[in-house]
């Protein structure tokens, strides 16, 4: 089997890459020129991967790469996927993450109609929800730029699922975190200044709303269901969640506890981190995939903590032992 990753270096689908790897695909990577400098997640499977140098924005590579590669297996990892970003980048994030699915189905169309197309979706598409858990037939109230450019893919990936017969799967997912985790996101924020705090390379932390609960999982257990939705006998729109929610707070606090670390004098509030548009509380009901395929989550709230704290800690001690050495 032959898939192309697009996004390949990032938390989603770096993990990806690793996983269908060790299913014995062939795997090929897309790569923008903003992320060749970027490749720290790939770097222990590189030499067993193919890149191809291509970006979303521009529909000449992508119909090179999808035609050179003929893959059976396209997953599109690629977008602008930070929600706080969108709304200082709407035009940005509404084309790279909405737009431009529709010009790689459009593209996939004309080249092999037959590939199979994984796109993901977010559980902030779902916004000011007026029912929990979610579900797949849950009503859509969008609070952002990012989950509105997320709905348009999910729409485009319908579309073309209903009106061409096309295999384009979404999965709709939850929060979904790791030690690859960039620290603009919150819980590797927090994990990582636990880890500095702890080995004494920072005094505080800066956060936002503390009050948000979310519905948090580990994102290399949502990338293997990413391969066994595509492994369904049809298309279909899937939820991936763990279904439990936790706050901010309480993420922070089991950092802390963790850590070995007291909260007090440590954490302060910046109304500056604050976004509009805050979203009702995104519990996922992922019945619909365990039943069609048996994802069961094991990676959860404490324990997702601990894996990437313990990755934060490793990384501060090299730093501490760095700076001692110069």
């Amino acid at each position: 089997m032959k898939a192309l990753i697009l996004g390949v270096t990032g938390q989603d689908g770096s993990y990806l890459a690793e996983i269908l790897l060790d299913k014995g695909y062939e795997v090929h990577g897309m790569v923008r020129r903003s992320a060749t400098g970027n490749t720290r997640n790939i770097e222990h499977i590189k030499d067993r991967l193919i890149l191809h140098r291509g970006d979303l924005a521009d529909t000449t590579s992508l119909y090179r790469i999808i035609r050179d590669v003929a893959p059976q297996e396209l997953y599109n990892e690629a977008d602008q996927d930070h929600v706080r970003w969108s709304f200082d980048t709407p035009e940005y994030s509404y084309d790279i993450t909405g737009s431009a699915v529709g010009r790689l189905l459009e593209i996939v169309r004309q080249i092999d109609p037959t590939i199979r197309i994984f796109q993901p979706c977010t559980s902030n598409m779902f916004g000011k929800a007026t029912e929990s858990p979610q579900t797949e037939d849950t009503p859509f109230r969008p609070q952002s730029p990012y989950a509105c450019a997320k709905l348009l893919a999910y729409v485009l990936a319908r579309h073309y699922r209903d009106a061409y017969g096309m295999f384009v799967s979404t999965a709709i997912l939850y929060n979904h975190e790791s030690p690859r985790r960039t620290d603009e996101y919150v819980t590797r924020k927090i994990t990582r200044a636990a880890a500095r705090i702890k080995t004494g390379l920072q005094d505080r932390l800066l956060l936002g709303d503390l009050s948000a609960a979310v519905d948090w999982g580990f994102a290399k257990e949502y990338m293997e269901a990413a391969w066994s939705i595509l492994q369904q006998d049809r298309a279909d729109d899937y939820i991936i969640a763990t279904g439990e929610a936790h706050t901010v707070r309480a993420w922070l606090d089991t950092a802390f506890e963790l850590a070995g670390l007291d909260l007090d004098g440590r954490v302060s509030i910046d109304a500056g981190l604050l976004r509009p548009g805050n979203t009702a509380q995104l519990v996922g009901d992922a019945s619909k995939a365990r039943n069609a395929f048996g994802f069961d989550p094991q990676v959860k709230f404490r324990r997702l903590i601990e894996v990437m704290l313990e990755a934060d800690l490793s990384e501060a001690s090299d730093e501490k032992k760095g700076r001692a050495h110069r």
